[in-house]
């Protein structure tokens, strides 16, 4: 197995063993922990940019106006997406969550012919369309819009969609989205520490850890999976990214006993239908693509 694999397969692991980590926060307001999370995730690029010595080359990409505004929009997106995230952790929804990663592969192909002008091939359009379906179905039968799922995957499309923007390097361009974050994660953890909200005192140590710890446990699958991205096929990303999701929806059912009736799970085959549509259609294009380049 070569490293970029290694690396791409560690990245969707630490994703989908995600609601672990998170659960043993969940007596910890949502707003607290993503405070928490953009701070030491701050530490720890500004570390790693120190050991490279790198600063003077993240000033330099980060120096335009263009470069600036898609920081602020990516973090703006990042830090929606993790909020919702920690929230749902909380609140026994990890099922719904991973619906969202199920569905955001066939967001960002929606965005990429929306705002970059790419074509999608009939079966790709079919597995959107099926996707669609997936989520109606969901709506009516439970009876309310699946919006946890729905704003995770819309997040992380946008946030794809401004990472294929923008010119930074996958480090400097999550240091940059940190910077962004930094000061209002600093006010808001100051703000519950003057006002006795909330404030470490009345945090067990275990729990003290686990918000120093989420730097490095945000930073490092974010840094694995840029660098696997350069090394890995992206039909076998395409593949290797229903690791996280799966785990995930597995965590939720069988270790936290979320409920999951028999209209969910129709809902849920519509939609993995929509995905094996769509990978098999990307797997059989590369195979082609490939083979004619041999």
């Amino acid at each position: 197995m070569n490293k970029g694999l290694i690396q791409a397969v560690g990245a969707y692991t630490i994703w989908g063993l995600s609601p672990i980590f998170w659960k043993g926060l969940s007596e910890i307001p949502a707003m607290y922990s993503l405070a928490h999370r953009m701070f030491w995730t701050f530490v720890v690029m500004a570390l790693l940019q120190m050991l490279r010595r790198s600063w003077p080359m993240f000033r330099e990409q980060n120096s335009s106006k263009r470069s600036q505004i898609i920081g602020v929009m990516s973090a703006l997106l990042l830090g929606t997406n993790w909020l919702i995230w920690v929230w749902a952790m909380n609140v026994d929804r990890v099922v719904e969550g991973s619906l969202g990663y199920f569905i955001n592969p066939l967001v960002s192909v929606f965005l990429g012919v929306v705002f970059l002008g790419e074509s999608l091939r009939r079966r790709q359009w079919l597995a959107i369309s099926l996707a669609a379906i997936g989520v109606l179905w969901l709506t009516v039968s439970v009876g309310s819009l699946p919006w946890v799922s729905l704003v995770l995957a819309g997040t992380f499309g946008f946030y794809g969609l401004s990472k294929k923007l923008t010119e930074q390097t996958p480090i400097n361009g999550l240091t940059s989205e940190m910077l962004v974050m930094l000061l209002p994660a600093l006010t808001y953890l100051l703000i519950c520490s003057f006002n006795g909200s909330q404030n470490l005192n009345e945090i067990d140590s275990i729990e003290i850890l686990l918000l120093i710890t989420s730097g490095f446990f945000t930073a490092a699958p974010l840094l694995l999976f840029a660098n696997a991205v350069k090394e890995v096929p992206l039909s076998v990303i395409g593949l290797l990214q229903f690791l996280a999701p799966t785990a995930q929806f597995l965590l939720g059912v069988l270790a936290y006993d979320e409920p999951f009736d028999m209209m969910q799970l129709v809902g849920f085959i519509i939609i993995w239908s929509a995905l094996i549509i769509f990978v098999t259609d990307s797997f059989t294009s590369s195979k082609k693509l490939n083979a004619g380049k041999n």
